[in-house]
């Protein structure tokens, strides 16, 4: 599990759709969610990007290991 603040949402989302796997994040009522190519769970994170101006912190946990490494190569390539 990773603990992620995400701020660029829309390329965010490009490579979970990419993923091979579930990538799982917990929502505000505390439930996890896959979030690879869910549309309905990845508008709920877009209405919470934008609700936080910009930002959005994700606890996320990875279903294959091949999955995390593109999200935190994603991740620290954008900082």
């Amino acid at each position: 599990m990773i603990k992620l603040n995400i701020l660029d949402m829309s390329g965010f989302l490009q490579i979970v759709n990419r993923c091979s796997g579930e990538v799982r994040a917990v929502f505000p009522d505390g439930e996890w969610r896959d979030l690879n190519k869910s549309y309905a769970a990845q508008k709920v994170l877009w209405d919470q990007f934008r609700e936080n101006r910009g930002s959005l912190c994700l606890k996320l946990d990875f279903q294959k290991p091949e999955d995390y490494i593109s999200i935190v190569y994603y991740y620290i390539s954008g900082i």
